[in-house]
């Protein structure tokens, strides 16, 4: 469900590598973790922890971050979105997020179906299939035709049930990344609980 907005929310280029970059570290160190833990290596154990602690904080400054920037967030979504439709082609992976978009949330165009006329795509194409209320009344010539089309396609742009989305489960996205966050600590406080008590054995052996 979130694959189309934050395809659209994205400016640059994909940020993919560096997400399977991030998980496959986060899982090496868990791997790490798990034999420190097993070994009984003290300087392993401090040194997830420290691990841990960097997670910790770098997931709370994102969490904060998304929460502080979120009209920043909305503006990026507004000019990336509208200029996928302006641009659209029907094919690329901008134009098949619209189409997700205008779907799922039964909308079309930017702030209504009127920004569609604009676009490179209307001349030939008219307004795109994903705007249709009932897909076996819509043919391809009265999409093309912007008087006919305006009793086809659905009247509310997408700009703003998107926006709605985002501010209706701002708080759900806070809730689970500040929980995933702080679970971190759990795993220092371990880490750190198990260092200190293999040290406090390898006194007593001593």
């Amino acid at each position: 469900m979130l694959g189309p907005y934050a395809l659209l929310i994205s400016t640059g280029q994909s940020n993919a590598p560096y997400v399977l970059s991030a998980t496959g570290a986060i899982v090496l160190f868990g791997l790490f973790g798990c034999f420190a833990a097993c070994k009984g290596h003290v300087w392993m154990l401090k040194l997830y922890a420290v691990f841990l602690s960097l997670v910790f904080i770098t997931e709370l400054i994102a969490g904060i971050s998304g929460f502080v920037f979120r009209h920043e967030i909305k503006r990026t979504f507004l000019t990336t979105y509208s200029e996928a439709v302006m641009r659209y082609d029907g094919r690329d992976d901008l134009s098949l997020a619209v189409d997700g978009v205008q779907r799922k949330l039964h909308c079309c165009g930017v702030y209504n179906y009127t920004s569609w006329l604009s676009s490179v795509y209307f001349p030939a194409s008219g307004i795109p299939a994903s705007c249709c209320v009932s897909f076996s009344d819509c043919s391809a010539a009265d999409l093309r035709n912007a008087t006919l089309a305006a009793r086809k396609v659905h009247k509310q742009g997408c700009y703003e049930l998107v926006m709605s989305f985002i501010d209706g489960n701002m708080g759900i996205i806070a809730g689970v990344t500040f929980a995933i966050a702080f679970s971190q600590l759990i795993g220092v406080s371990l880490a750190c609980c198990l260092s200190r008590f293999i040290n406090a054995n390898q006194y007593e052996m001593v």
